[in-house]
């Protein structure tokens, strides 16, 4: 089935699954998962049981599976992430798809998790295919903003290319950064896993497994949230 969506936003069940009365046992349940992860335990497994025994929906499932990490890898992201001020003056390598649809969601009313390792990420994520919605262009122009306010000279973005419209969007990211005379590069990569975790360049990601890697990586999305996005619908499932 075609995606006809025009907009980031919210699924109508979240509102219930997501809600206020509904965080205390989300939190349990990152905190259950998280252990489980740090000793060992299968993640398919161990978020099975944790979801079985929380009565969580398939929705509320896979946020805790997005949210949860072990404290090794907690502290591990925590060491090499960077600050605003070490921006200044410096390269910034971004994996498109992984903050610009955050970035959307907050918009769009969407939830956005805040997570154990203290980055945001949205529920759905992009898995094969991505469409630009009304949420996009102010998306681009937020970080269009926030990467000037930051000083950051260069901006290499990289998107996967097996994903659907990879090339359009590439096209109205290099289109932003005309109108701003913004020198951005944009490249389509098979997978820019590898790159970013090779990086010698800082990173922007929230990227479980490229942060587990041990890069250098700028908490972008959130910076930008935070500084843009005032009312976005900010779910805590955080330390």
């Amino acid at each position: 089935m075609p995606d006809t969506r025009s907009h980031r936003g919210a699924d109508p069940r979240d509102a219930a699954g997501f809600g206020p009365a509904s965080q205390p046992a989300l939190r349990a349940a990152v905190l259950d998962l998280s252990w489980l992860l740090g000793r060992g335990y299968a993640p398919v497994s161990a978020l099975k049981l944790v979801g079985d025994r929380g009565n969580l929906t398939e929705r509320q499932r896979r946020a805790v599976q997005r949210a949860a990490c072990t404290d090794e890898a907690r502290a591990r992201r925590e060491a090499t992430r960077v600050s605003a001020r070490e921006l200044a003056g410096r390269v910034l390598m971004i994996d498109g798809f992984n903050v610009l649809t955050t970035i959307e969601a907050a918009l769009g009313g969407a939830v956005v998790l805040f997570c154990r390792d203290a980055t945001y990420r949205d529920i759905a994520g992009v898995h094969g295919t991505y469409r630009k919605v009304e949420e996009t262009l102010p998306a681009l122009e937020i970080l269009a903003s926030v990467l000037a306010d930051l000083a950051v000279p260069r901006v290499g973005w990289l998107f996967d290319q097996p994903v659907s419209n990879s090339g359009r969007i590439r096209s109205v990211v290099l289109q932003i950064a005309a109108e701003h005379a913004f020198d951005w590069s944009v490249d389509l990569v098979n997978n820019p896993d590898r790159p970013l975790k090779e990086s010698s360049e800082i990173i922007a990601t929230a990227d479980s497994a490229i942060l587990d890697a041990g890069p250098r990586w700028f908490n972008l999305a959130r910076h930008a949230i935070d500084t843009a996005c005032l009312s976005a619908w900010i779910v805590d499932l955080g330390p």
